[in-house]
């Protein structure tokens, strides 16, 4: 099992200067310490996720401005944006001076960057390890909070035919139709699939349910002529393959 974390932006907050204390608002700071200002003179890579999600809130409360205000939101998931990424517009509207209108706008802006980091994966059509695997499907399963079932198509060459959901559940499990699973695949002439579901706990350890809708599965794709080559459980902490465990 590989146990590898899914790269996210660290938590990193800058020291203002002592001439720019947090109680004055941004308009009174230098202008090299305002963030946005800050990303004209110096390009968006100079700027701390606080300051980023600053341009975001635009304005903060009574006694915080809008860089204190993010810089308590990032400590609430300790810094880790992909855990961000995870939480609801309650949760961000739980923190005074964020309204409906500010949580939309960084959940938004959250989502557009997953897409993106979806679209970037979208581009590895070809499947040679579990680690592929991984990457071809994270973007699209790393922040939910509930359990989903996947399964990747593949031609004979290992390229990815399609990717496609088969089911949703809850958090602590997903109902999976063997019809519903090869249906598509049987549709697209797949030659193998991969079988892909998330753990939103974090936990990477297969259940027994896991393990037995597996081996169901495998004979199931023997008798129609489809290879069932892994079965992948993915998380934010890393993913486990039972094809490398031996497991498949």
């Amino acid at each position: 099992m590989r146990n590898e974390t899914p790269l996210v932006s660290s938590y990193r907050t800058e020291t203002h200067a002592s001439s720019t204390p947090l109680s004055m608002p941004i308009t009174s700071w230098a202008e090299e310490d305002r963030p946005r200002e800050k990303m004209l003179l110096k390009g968006k890579s100079a700027l701390s996720d606080a300051e980023l999600i600053a341009i975001l809130i635009g304005s903060g409360t009574v006694g915080m401005d809008a860089i204190g205000l993010a810089e308590q939101i990032l400590k609430s998931v300790d810094g880790n944006l992909s855990e961000l990424g995870r939480r609801s517009l309650k949760d961000f509207m739980k923190f005074k001076g964020i309204g409906e209108a500010k949580a939309i706008t960084i959940a938004a802006a959250l989502e557009v960057g997953r897409r993106r980091q979806f679209s970037d994966m979208m581009r590895r059509d070809s499947i040679t390890c579990s680690r592929d695997v991984y990457d071809a499907i994270l973007p699209q399963l790393i922040d939910l909070p509930n359990e989903e079932f996947w399964i990747l198509m593949l031609n004979r060459a290992n390229h990815i035919i399609s990717r496609h959901r088969v089911s949703i559940g809850g958090v602590s499990g997903v109902i999976v139709d063997a019809k519903m699973v090869f249906r598509p695949a049987i549709e697209a002439l797949a030659s193998s699939i991969i079988l892909i579901h998330n753990h939103p706990s974090g936990n990477l350890k297969p259940s027994q349910r896991d393990i037995e809708l597996t081996r169901k599965l495998r004979k199931a794709g023997e008798a129609l002529d489809i290879t069932v080559a892994d079965h992948v459980i993915v998380s934010h902490s890393g993913y486990y393959s039972f094809a490398d465990e031996g497991m498949i």
